[in-house]
């Protein structure tokens, strides 16, 4: 390949803009993926302990 055909292909990839959003949904996908996996890990204690207070009131105090 020429050098002047090398020049061509290299400005045409910089300038194609296709694969710049499908490397921001990935962020994206991925920010957000982290963000529920914190919620859960800091809500999962709260959450387990409303849901064992709720079963010991249905069953009158007896440990689930």
């Amino acid at each position: 390949m020429k050098l002047q055909g090398i020049k061509t292909s290299l400005r045409k990839f910089a300038e194609d803009e296709k694969g710049l959003t499908i490397v921001e949904y990935a962020v994206a996908g991925g920010l957000i993926t982290v963000a529920v996996a914190a919620a859960f890990v800091l809500l999962g204690g709260a959450v387990n302990t409303k849901i064992l207070a709720l079963c010991q009131a249905v069953n009158n105090n007896v440990a689930c």
